[in-house]
């Protein structure tokens, strides 16, 4: 609800600025140019994210997501200290760690949103610390293959989509570090 008001206001002034600056004709000619390359860089990356979610599959069938999960237990048993009692949701964020860092943000969400509906039951309506965590590690996923920005580079026509690699890295522990710490310290904070 909230971001169609936001969407209907940018849009708005959007209409009011070319109005003003006498630009409707630039703006009624870019509306079906942004229209139009929408649709096509949604068809190009379609390709990109139907290959990287059937690798997930694919991974899940040979039971790669299980040894994953057990190869991120101690990180994540310490992040998230509930998946030492809870098996299947510990399924849920190791699969979901795993979808962020190949840099699958659609195929993590439904992993994701079911990892954060386990850790919401019995909360009611307060969300916990560690599913603020959770939510912070979401955002700020941690990626080791960015899948879908260097389909979007190479839809755009750049020869060397993966060449932003190191500074991906970089820019990913860095967001993800510091979230998960601010997340930890402001939840220490504001104990119940």
């Amino acid at each position: 609800m909230v971001m169609s008001w936001i969407w209907t206001g940018m849009v708005a002034l959007s209409i009011i600025a070319a109005a003003f600056s006498g630009n409707m004709s630039a703006l009624s000619a870019a509306v079906p140019k942004g229209a139009q390359a929408g649709v096509t860089l949604a068809v190009s990356m379609a390709g990109s994210i139907c290959l990287w979610t059937g690798v997930g599959k694919l991974m899940e069938k040979a039971g790669l997501t299980g040894k994953l999960s057990k190869l991120l237990r101690p990180l994540l048993g310490r992040i998230f200290p509930s998946i030492k009692t809870d098996s299947v949701l510990e399924n849920h964020l190791s699969a979901n760690v795993c979808a962020n860092f190949l840099g699958l943000g659609n195929a993590a969400t439904p992993m994701g949103i079911q990892a954060a509906q386990r850790m919401a039951m019995g909360c009611n309506g307060i969300a916990s610390n560690e599913l603020c965590k959770l939510i912070v590690l979401n955002t700020a996923s941690i990626q080791l293959i960015p899948a879908n920005v260097a389909a979007v580079r190479s839809s755009l026509g750049c020869n060397t989509p993966f060449d932003i690699l190191p500074a991906v890295w970089i820019t990913s522990l860095c967001s993800a570090g510091l979230g998960v710490v601010m997340a930890w310290g402001l939840g220490r904070l504001w104990k119940k």
